[in-house]
């Protein structure tokens, strides 16, 4: 168990190193989905928590419903906690989800830059 933190926490320290700036958006959510994966929270970031599910909802139901509210909210704050100041601002009150989204309106543009440089330099 402790070694799993130990690397859980080395890899959280990429992401306190390189903070979401708004120029470095394609190497921040990489290494945010690493991270995640290491935790298995990803699927928080593509999946939007459902609706909360009626009182009679099988047990099981309920649980994978708590857990997603659970892992969002740890991501949501992981992904804060990485971002300056100025971003958290923006984002402080959406979800995982809702925050990843944005963010990929706000910086498509960067994404697609990136891939074209790459297949530039790779088909060269």
């Amino acid at each position: 168990m402790a070694n799993n933190n130990t690397n859980n926490l080395a890899l959280r320290s990429i992401l306190d190193k390189d903070k979401l700036n708004g120029t470095n958006f394609v190497d921040w959510q990489r290494n945010l989905c690493i991270v995640l994966r290491m935790d298995e929270k990803e699927y928080v970031l593509e999946k939007p928590i459902p609706p909360a599910p009626p009182a009679n909802a099988p047990k099981a139901v309920k649980d994978a419903y708590e857990k997603h509210v659970k892992d969002d909210n740890q991501v949501s704050c992981v992904m804060l906690a990485t971002m300056i100041t100025e971003l958290q601002k923006q984002h402080e009150d959406m979800k995982a989800h809702e925050m990843i989204v944005a963010l990929r309106q706000l910086y498509q543009g960067q994404s697609r830059h990136e891939r074209f440089l790459v297949s530039k330099a790779l088909f060269s």
